[in-house]
């Protein structure tokens, strides 16, 4: 249970943290994920950015018109399936892609700060795998794809 304890604490105050550097964007903690993913790859359709992000498909669709709401990105209708929808980032989205990697990198180091660069790659690696691994367990298969970060 101290795994579970521990992952809990480190998630809430990381996502605190994030989000006090995010609010002068106009972003959270929860929208950042998308809004670089579709600023790295623009035009991606909803369907590859779900798979990029291991998330409920409503959870997807709520950020992504949260985020064209507030004027971050644009959808427009996929020319090879008229179902589904590309993304855009907006000059408001490009113009912040920089500010907002910054403050992932920050909270990241904060997160980090006093373990190895060898150890912190290798949690990382570990940290990954658990994810994958309770997602498959949830039900949540998806392919590997060059989005994985």
């Amino acid at each position: 249970m101290k795994l579970l304890k521990w992952l809990s604490v480190a998630d809430r105050f990381a996502k605190s943290y994030l989000d006090e550097r995010l609010a002068p964007l106009g972003i959270n903690s929860s929208q950042h994920i998308y809004l670089l993913k579709v600023c790295d790859h623009p035009g991606i359709s909803q369907d590859s950015l779900l798979d990029s992000v291991y998330v409920h498909p409503s959870n997807m669709v709520r950020m992504v018109a949260s985020l064209e709401k507030k004027g971050f990105l644009t959808r427009t209708p996929c020319e090879q399936d008229k179902r589904t929808w590309q993304l855009y980032p907006t000059q408001r989205a490009l113009a912040i892609c920089g500010q907002v990697r910054a403050a992932c990198e920050e909270t990241e180091s904060a997160l980090l700060q006093g373990v190895t660069e060898q150890a912190g790659a290798d949690f990382q690696a570990i940290l990954s795998r658990m994810g994958k691994e309770i997602a498959r367990k949830q039900g949540i298969v998806r392919a590997e794809d060059e989005f994985d970060e």
